[in-house]
């Protein structure tokens, strides 16, 4: 068995839903501007994450991870709610 066999056994990341998804929020409250920018596993060890992102921003405003919800993820103020 080669080496690679083995690597494509594995369950990646790419196979598996995401624990959290990654947004970038400007602004607060009503006014708040939701952008999903990317996704984080779990590691198969359970004491990390892996954070992928598809953007990285420059302005100002935070990185927020979420569970993600059984429908797609909509941008809309009201998930900033508790944020």
């Amino acid at each position: 068995m080669t080496r690679n066999d083995k690597q494509n056994r594995k369950t990646t990341r790419e196979n598996r839903a995401p624990a959290y998804i990654a947004f970038h929020v400007s602004g607060n409250g009503d006014k708040g501007f939701w952008t999903r920018i990317g996704a984080a596993w779990h590691h198969e060890d359970g004491v990390g994450l892996t954070l992928q992102l598809d953007l990285v921003p420059v302005k100002d405003g935070r990185i927020v991870l979420r569970v993600p919800k059984d429908k797609p993820e909509t941008e809309t103020a009201d998930e900033g709610a508790g944020a």
